[in-house]
């Protein structure tokens, strides 16, 4: 019995779509990388992108439990003396909503070249419209 190792070139696609309006904001997270890394197929292999593209809508609608909101905090820093910034969540879905489920899967995605093109693959948008109706999406219910 040898052991199965998909090839880049015999992975088929497929393109689904979640609606973010009232889940919370990690299991919307967990759902969506779970489907871009490829996790869901049998064909799944570590080493070769496996997985599907996802399409979140809604996400200015995401719930964060608890006190999360106003407690918990992104920070980021340029390098520079007083160059570090700090942001809460409520402060980051007033200034740009997509970005808290943008660095939610990021942060469950590899950090490597293979974890990139994987992240590539996520599209978010805020409201109910969005522009892959072509790719003709399936529907994908968060638990």
């Amino acid at each position: 019995m040898k052991t199965f190792s998909a090839k880049p070139h015999e992975v088929e696609r497929k393109w689904y779509v979640i609606d973010a309006k009232g889940k919370v904001l990690g299991q919307v997270a967990v759902e969506a990388a779970r489907l871009l890394r490829g996790k869901h197929k049998p064909i799944f292999t570590s080493h070769v992108d496996t997985g599907d593209f996802v399409v979140v809508i809604n996400a200015d609608q995401v719930v964060l439990t608890g006190s999360k909101e106003n407690a918990k905090i992104y920070t980021r820093f340029s390098g520079y003396v007083g160059g570090q910034k700090v942001e809460t969540p409520r402060m980051v879905r007033e200034r740009r909503p997509i970005l808290l489920v943008e660095r939610a899967v990021y942060g469950m995605l590899p950090k490597t070249s293979l974890g990139k093109g994987q992240y590539g693959k996520l599209k978010v948008y805020a409201g109910s419209e969005h522009p892959h109706e072509a790719q003709n999406p399936a529907e994908y219910i968060v638990r």
